[in-house]
């Protein structure tokens, strides 16, 4: 079985997508992020990725309203990114309801402090976000690139205590084109214990049944759904 996460991004507290994080390829699906996590919900999911656009461009928490919200009116497991570089954005998103964070930039701009969340909070709450382009470390938002060979980066926060870790390829977020396999596959034979979650280029159900197949732990699925690829009643076959 696979985790499947369904993708909440959010700018100016609107349920929104991106093409390749480009803010200027935005489009609205909903201007009420917490009727698409009812629905959601209703269809028998369980997590959701909640992703703060405008946080992660002003390198500090904005949306967590919505979180507050979907997390008082939904049942939902939520992962919340996006924006999180401080003590306290992590402990307004952990108080407004959020069950996991996930750090990307951090982790590469304050090694310090994202460990230290993993000594507080632990491995069970802490997700390691690894944004490649390239294969190369991609961070605040994708805007800024890195010198950071992705697997060495993972790997190096697996020894510390990372469990879960979500990676994007960038050049594939939003096209509808298909995961990047290869660095899925790459990842796992670098960490094979870490529970990776596949994110970024899910364009139908066929996407979906190959990573199961692969044995990735979840997958992030936004655009396909939203542009109606990929049905809520298909996923319910995959749900744990």
């Amino acid at each position: 079985m696979i985790e499947i996460i369904p993708a909440i991004d959010m700018i100016d507290g609107k349920c929104v997508r991106l093409t390749q994080g480009d803010y200027g390829k935005k489009t609205i699906y909903n201007e009420n992020p917490l009727e698409v996590a009812l629905e959601f919900e209703d269809a028998g999911l369980k997590r959701l990725h909640l992703v703060d656009l405008d946080g992660a461009k002003a390198k500090k928490v904005i949306n967590w309203k919505v979180l507050e919200k979907i997390s008082s009116r939904t049942s939902l497991h939520v992962d919340f990114g996006g924006g999180v570089q401080s003590e306290e954005d992590i402990r307004i998103v952990f108080e407004s309801g959020a069950k996991q964070v996930t750090g990307g930039s951090v982790a590469v701009k304050q090694p310090d402090l994202f460990k230290e969340w993993l000594s507080v909070y632990g491995g069970e709450k802490i997700i390691l976000g690894a944004d490649a382009k390239n294969e190369k470390v991609a961070v605040s938002g994708w805007e800024e690139g890195t010198e950071l060979w992705v697997y060495d980066f993972v790997e190096t926060y697996v020894e510390l205590g990372v469990k879960y870790a979500i990676s994007t390829d960038v050049a594939k977020d939003g096209l509808l084109q298909g995961p990047s396999f290869d660095l899925y596959k790459n990842l796992q034979d670098k960490c094979p214990d870490l529970k990776i979650i596949a994110s970024g280029g899910v364009s139908d159900i066929g996407d979906v049944e190959k990573l199961a197949e692969m044995n990735i732990y979840g997958i992030i699925i936004g655009k396909a759904i939203y542009e109606n690829r990929i049905s809520l009643p298909e996923l319910q076959r995959f749900m744990v």
